[in-house]
């Protein structure tokens, strides 16, 4: 049983409540914001909850056997802080999400906590979203330790890796607008240099929006999605060098072999199926 003020669980356990379900939503830049299904803004330990009558949450089910208790929200983009371009540009990946229940009749009751967790996947079709919160236990999911490789297990400029990236990392201010997903730099980078980086909008309709860098030919930058929002000559985009995580780009881009965080050698597939041949 979830904990609950005297108050509120008397209310609920009454004949008829005036209860509404509120989400506090978190980014990992900081942002915060609330929403509610009820008809009207509440405000709850000093944050406003926006009303949102478009949201509906499915069904909340909490096992014993350290399953993961998954819980999706739908509803629709009509509001500010929820548009199709943030979503798109990932910026509400990973964001901290809590679900609860509060007496709108009587705030001071408290608020009865149904789920603490993550946002995961998220889906949007016209003016509609889907949002997966994951709670707690998912974490027990994610893969503890490390595992064998071919390619580098971490990534460039990790403390594993030690490659300082202030060298490897270039502002620049976007010359020319291609597509939406391709753009063209003043840099004298050798072509290939930021294949497989990272790229960072600095300012512009995009600021903020974090991207990967598919290909890197002499000034050419094309990005591996499109961007969300439209890319505009003298947008400044900040560029960080690429990895193919191969031994060889770790030795002839890096220098970096003895820290290589691989094994290269380990034998594949043709050699468990391999025989010995006759000469």
């Amino acid at each position: 049983m979830k904990p609950a003020s005297p108050a509120l669980a008397a209310h609920i356990a009454g004949e008829v409540t005036t209860l509404a379900t509120c989400w506090r939503l978190e980014r990992a830049d900081g942002w915060v914001r609330g929403f509610t299904d009820h008809d009207q803004a509440l405000v709850v330990d000093g944050l406003a909850y926006a009303a949102a009558t478009g949201f509906l949450p499915s069904a909340v089910k909490t096992g014993s056997d350290l399953s993961v208790d998954n819980l999706d929200v739908e509803g629709f983009l009509d509001d500010d802080a929820l548009s199709p371009e943030d979503l798109a540009a990932g910026l509400f990946d990973g964001a901290k999400i809590e679900v609860f229940l509060v007496n709108w009749a009587d705030l001071s009751q408290g608020r009865l906590v149904l789920r603490k967790g993550f946002l995961g996947e998220v889906k949007r079709a016209d003016q509609r979203f889907s949002a997966e919160i994951r709670g707690l236990s998912n974490r027990l999911q994610q893969t503890a330790g490390k595992l064998y490789s071919r390619l580098c297990r971490v990534d460039l400029g990790s403390p594993e890796c030690v490659v300082s990236l202030a060298p490897l990392t270039d502002t620049y201010a976007i010359a020319q607008v291609i597509a939406a997903d391709t753009v063209r730099i003043a840099t004298s980078r050798a072509t290939g240099f930021f294949t497989f980086g990272k790229a960072t909008f600095v300012t512009g309709a995009n600021a903020g929006a974090v991207n990967e860098v598919l290909l890197h030919d002499q000034q050419t930058i094309r990005f591996f999605v499109p961007m969300p929002r439209p890319i505009t000559v003298g947008d400044q985009i900040t560029l960080v060098a690429g990895c193919d995580k191969t031994p060889e780009t770790c030795h002839a881009k890096f220098g970096n072999i003895l820290n290589f965080r691989g094994e290269p050698h380990i034998p594949g597939n043709d050699k468990v199926f391999s025989y010995p041949v006759r000469t």
